[in-house]
């Protein structure tokens, strides 16, 4: 996430104009005109009375003399955002502690039981950066983070919280009025709602390996519903409108509540490298913040865990 910063954005016009090699692109990504763009590099070269692009009818390139500019900017830029991103957060202080998460996991697992750490660390106090991208410590005012993936992540210390289990679910309604759910192939009779993800070829869980799991070889998915968030595979679920294939821990809560039932006990595991994981940079180790953090949530993944041991392949 690029940080605003007064007196920067001449020096960031050059940056993208030259990592782009194209004015229009650069104007893009800047929220500018391409005129715009031009007028700024023009302007730098003639305050700095060299040419830092040569210009054709097709292309732009850096000449030499902005090769070494560029470079000495693009140095000066990160060490710039680096250094906001550390004052930051010495501006919030000890007492804070700023997550990074998707929705999902934000709205279904974390904030649920947020009030649990609240008690346990009331000098503490949890901020939420709302993203679905990783974000860069280096760069994002971010203490600590949870992200779902291979647990891969240049710099960090990556904790995998807990094995993810893909499993049916449906509302109570639907169990009773709906046509009987007595075996796996009553589920033909019904609308078939999952996601569809995949990464570094992992494959999330989908009703065809669900089906082929229970034994039913025949199953054609051509009618299944699919999305592309989670949240709305659930809340079909929980309208009634569909049977969702989805992840037993993010939806925890709304079994036990009882707006969610599973007709089968049946689940599936995702691959053993992908889960979701607690990130943080390994010079943060040792922040108390972080200890304080990264203890509660790991207990609560373990019993988490516990409680939804179930029968998967």
């Amino acid at each position: 996430m690029v940080v605003h910063i007064p007196g920067t954005r001449a020096l960031r016009t050059l940056e993208a104009a030259a990592r782009h090699r194209n004015f229009t692109r650069a104007a893009e990504e800047l929220g500018l005109t391409p005129a715009a763009v031009s007028h700024q590099i023009k302007e730098f070269e003639e305050q700095l009375g060299v040419a830092l692009f040569l210009r054709t009818s097709r292309s732009i390139e850096l000449t030499e003399a902005g090769i070494l500019i560029v470079e000495a900017v693009t140095d000066a830029l990160d060490r710039i955002d680096r250094a906001v991103t550390r004052a930051r957060r010495i501006k919030r202080g000890t007492a804070v502690i700023k997550l990074t998460m998707d929705a999902v996991f934000a709205s279904k697992w974390l904030l649920p039981r947020a009030d649990r750490f609240r008690r346990l660390h009331p000098d503490l106090e949890l901020r939420f950066d709302i993203a679905a991208e990783v974000r860069d410590f280096g760069y994002d005012d971010v203490d600590i983070g949870i992200r779902f993936g291979g647990g891969k992540y240049p710099g960090v210390i990556a904790e995998r919280l807990f094995d993810n289990v893909i499993a049916p679910v449906c509302s109570p309604a639907l169990l009773q009025n709906g046509p009987p759910l007595n075996e796996p192939r009553d589920l033909l009779r019904h609308t078939l709602v999952h996601i569809e993800w995949s990464r570094q070829g992992v494959t999330w869980p989908n009703w065809r390996m669900w089906m082929a799991a229970a034994g039913i070889e025949d199953f054609d998915d051509g009618q299944c519903v699919l999305f592309e968030d989670t949240s709305h595979v659930v809340q079909a679920a929980i309208e009634g409108s569909a049977v969702a294939l989805t992840d037993l821990t993010m939806i925890a809560g709304d079994l036990s509540a009882g707006r969610l039932v599973r007709p089968f006990e049946l689940g599936i595991k995702m691959p053993a490298d992908f889960a979701y994981y607690l990130v943080y940079p390994s010079e943060s180790a040792s922040d108390p913040r972080i200890l304080a953090f990264r203890e509660w949530v790991l207990g609560e993944a373990s019993a988490e865990g516990i409680a939804q041991r179930t029968s998967v392949l």
